[in-house]
């Protein structure tokens, strides 16, 4: 019999959906165990940060944390200073944009006597 509804045809069908689904759970569980160099790593940019600074009237920059630190030892960038960096909205104090403030906390008095 050659008719599309007999029953060996239907088993047939059957079959061929069962091998499907067979072959269909072991790729998923095959690409599933793949190690992919880099796959399970968010991308992220290791950028530093960069700030600008008021200094003399002028727009400075851009400086890392350690040119702030060094500026800072300097006495160039003080607590009142204008400071600003990518993602702030506006130029703010020194005392107010937190990174740079511990870095006036951590920056050494004169030595004495000097």
């Amino acid at each position: 019999m050659n008719n599309f509804y007999s029953i060996d045809k239907l088993v047939e069908f059957g079959m061929g959906v069962a091998v499907a689904n067979q072959m269909v759970n072991s790729m998923n569980q095959a690409i599933d165990k793949m190690k992919i160099p880099g796959s399970g790593n968010p991308i992220t940019a290791n950028v530093s940060p960069v700030y600008y600074a008021v200094i003399d009237g002028k727009c400075e920059g851009p400086y890392s944390l350690t040119e702030l630190s060094r500026l800072i030892a300097d006495k160039k960038i003080v607590k009142e200073t204008y400071v600003w960096k990518p993602g702030m909205a506006s130029w703010d104090i020194v005392q107010n944009v937190s990174e740079v403030l511990s870095l006036v906390a951590l920056t050494p008095p004169p030595v004495p006597g000097i």
